[in-house]
C-alpha cells in the first residue's frame, strides 16, 4: 500500500527507470491504457446502472426503505409523507427531492424516496429507481 500518487506511479514503473525518457512516457501511456481498458470492460460487463458505490447506498436505503410508512399527501401523484425512527419527511418525486435533504445532496434516492417510490410504481419499482 503506498500513501500517494508518486510512490503509486514508482512502484508501477520501477522496472522503467533505466529506459529513456521517451520510453517512459510509452510506458506510462500503456499502463494507463491497459488500466483504463479493464475498468471499462468490468464497468460495460455489470448489469447495472451505477457505479459499485453507489449500488451499495441504493441497496441499503431498499432495506431501510421496508421500515417506513407512506402516506400520500393530497391525493398528489408525486408528493408523499414518510414515517419512520419517529420522525417524518416529504418527498416529492417530480423536483426529485426529500426534506432529509440526502435525496437532493447526494442525488441518489434516500430510504424516504425508496418507500414513495415503492408505492408510486408497485410492480415496476426496480426500473423506477434508475430512471
Amino acid at each position: 500500500m503506498t500513501s500517494n500518487i508518486a510512490e503509486s506511479l514508482n512502484s508501477i514503473l520501477c522496472d522503467e527507470r533505466e529506459y529513456p525518457v521517451v520510453a517512459i512516457f510509452n510506458s506510462i501511456a500503456y499502463r494507463f491504457g491497459e488500466i483504463f481498458r479493464k475498468r471499462y470492460a468490468k464497468v460495460d460487463n455489470s448489469k447495472t446502472t451505477f457505479i459499485p458505490v453507489a449500488e451499495a447506498i441504493l441497496r441499503e436505503n431498499m432495506t431501510e426503505r421496508d421500515k417506513l410508512y407512506v402516506n400520500n399527501i393530497n391525493e398528489s401523484t408525486y408528493e408523499f409523507t414518510v414515517l419512520g425512527y419517529g420522525r417524518s419527511a416529504k418527498v416529492n418525486l417530480l423536483r426529485r427531492s426529500c426534506s432529509c435533504r440526502k435525496y437532493d445532496l447526494v442525488k441518489l434516492p434516500c430510504a424516504h424516496a425508496m418507500a414513495a417510490l415503492r408505492l408510486k410504481h408497485e410492480d415496476e419499482y426496480d426500473t423506477s429507481i434508475y430512471s
